[in-house]
């Protein structure tokens, strides 16, 4: 119990941090994601910057606190972006995050940059059930880029990527964060059914991640992620049922986050 609550203290610290320091995140994500996933990061206290072609990787890879790379819609130029970016942040100690978006045998081309990226030590591998499996080597059938697997079927067998970073976070139904800096699995729960029905969601929790990873240790910081989303999910649905209004009502959710909120709501466990 002391372990869960200091796990939930730090949580809570990394949430101040966040909103004092308001990190600037690089984020190289889909073309369904990107608007989306720039007004979740301003909504919770951090500075995005869209940047994604090989002309400017480096030097703002440079200059960034985080960076959060998704592979939802790659194209020719992304693709060299992110190999510059991901190696210049594991040269600068730069955390990022790799979110395999559609990881599969049938979608070769973005699935071999993704096993391209791994060499450059992502901090965090984060996606849904199919694509973690796929990832740790059990294929599973999937429609499109969502997840025909449930996060409880896979969090066993992603422990195997976890020689190629620091954390690994599943995300679905509850999800899953592990990581060598904690002592057991954890488990968060909350959130809202309503979630996979707004595009983006997932994509804008990976540059999530990103932000928190920005201040604080990588662990923390993935369920401090995890922790936000799910609380603004499960007091927006709470308001409205209906997707467009929930949909508004999350983002509002996401910006008055607050510590006693966090008290209340946080629903985090060692499994």
């Amino acid at each position: 119990m002391t372990a869960i609550n200091d796990l939930k203290t730090q949580v809570i610290q990394a949430w101040f941090e966040l909103q004092q320091h308001a990190p600037l995140v690089q984020c190289i994500t889909n073309s369904v994601a990107t608007n989306y996933a720039a007004n979740v990061l301003l909504a919770c206290g951090a500075s995005p910057a869209m940047v994604d072609n090989p002309y400017e990787a480096e030097s703002f890879t440079r200059v960034s606190g985080a960076l959060s790379i998704n592979l939802g819609t790659p194209t020719s130029e992304q693709m060299q972006a992110m190999k510059i970016s991901a190696a210049t942040a594991q040269q600068q100690n730069i955390p990022w995050v790799l979110d395999p978006v559609g990881y599969s045998s049938i979608l070769k081309w973005r699935s071999e940059m993704t096993q391209a990226l791994l060499n450059f030590s992502p901090s965090v591998i984060r996606g849904n059930a199919s694509e973690i499996a796929g990832l740790a080597g059990n294929e599973t059938s999937s429609k499109g880029v969502d997840s025909t697997q449930s996060s409880t079927q896979t969090y066993l067998a992603a422990n195997s990527l976890l020689k190629f970073s620091t954390c690994i976070a599943i995300s679905g139904e509850v999800d899953f964060i592990l990581s060598h800096e904690l002592p057991h699995t954890v488990k968060v729960t909350g959130g809202s059914a309503l979630q996979p029905k707004v595009t983006a969601t997932g994509c804008a929790l990976g540059a999530l991640i990103a932000a928190y990873c920005a201040v604080a240790p990588i662990a923390v910081a993935t369920v401090a992620a995890h922790v936000h989303f799910a609380i603004a999910g499960q007091l927006a649905e709470q308001k409205s049922s209906q997707i467009g209004q929930f949909n508004v009502a999350f983002l509002d959710e996401l910006h008055h986050l607050n510590s006693a909120k966090l008290e209340q709501h946080m629903h985090i466990e060692f499994v």
